[in-house]
């Protein structure tokens, strides 16, 4: 099941209204008793269904879920859809220059300020959680999938694990290596990662930054799942055949 409902951002967009969602697993009505780790998920209106996702295909979160009985629960918020690069700036934890998009005023931290300390509240308030870090979760692609190792660098008081698909470290990669090699990070932190192969010349250097990145994140001491997707592209449809390898490293401890 998966329930939809709308919020402001009044930190970020004001009054503007934006889509929420919840997939609650199907125990969860059966099972009053029963508490449940939370993945959050950027870009939510590509998580669960086609008819809102932004090119028409989503995730398909909820099938897979469904399909494989798995219980955790997955809250996700729609991205700032401005012209203005409001998705990149609000999914930026840096300022960027590019050559394309001009210049970027990152306000990532915003985001996630947003996310810790109210989202994750109204979300552990309302429905059956496991609150604490070692059930509390992120992921994303493309600028969610930077987004995704932000938070669990910086945020890592409050999340133990993330999946980041195709992350963005092209954006920042000298800030981003510089936060991983100066922010304590706690053991037991769990990171999948992935590319695709057919994206990996996208962007200059990602294959070397992409390297260097994983290379630091093991160096600290972070538990990396890493791998580049045999005819991966930069698309849902190929983030959606990663579902089954990203919960896996999720859930290993789990199960």
């Amino acid at each position: 099941m998966v329930e939809k409902w709308e919020i402001t951002i009044p930190e970020l967009t004001g009054e503007e209204v934006r889509r929420a969602y919840i997939y609650l697993p199907e125990s969860y009505e059966y099972e009053p008793d029963k508490r449940y780790p939370v993945l959050y998920m950027f870009d939510g209106h590509n998580v669960f269904f086609d008819e809102d996702a932004t090119y028409g295909k989503s995730w398909g979160m909820k099938e897979y879920m469904d399909f494989t009985e798995t219980q955790v629960i997955v809250a996700a918020v729609e991205c700032n859809h401005s012209p203005d690069h409001g998705r990149l700036k609000e999914y930026s934890p840096f300022s960027f220059q590019d050559p394309y998009f001009g210049k970027i005023t990152g306000r990532g931290k915003k985001t996630m300020d947003w996310m810790v300390n109210t989202f994750k509240k109204e979300i552990d308030s309302n429905y059956r959680t496991l609150p604490d870090r070692k059930h509390t979760w992120i992921a994303g692609s493309s600028m969610g999938g930077l987004m995704s190792v932000y938070a669990l660098i910086k945020y890592n008081r409050v999340f133990s694990k993330a999946a980041a698909l195709s992350p963005s470290l092209w954006t920042a990669a000298d800030k981003i290596e510089d936060m991983i090699l100066r922010t304590r990070i706690r053991k037991n932190t769990v990171l999948y990662m992935d590319y695709g192969q057919k994206e990996m010349n996208n962007h200059p250097q990602m294959m070397k930054s992409f390297g260097r990145t994983a290379a630091q994140l093991m160096e600290r001491g972070v538990l990396l799942d890493c791998r580049i997707i045999p005819g991966g592209t930069h698309s849902e449809a190929s983030w959606e055949k990663q579902i089954p390898f990203f919960m896996n490293t999720l859930l290993y401890e789990e199960s």
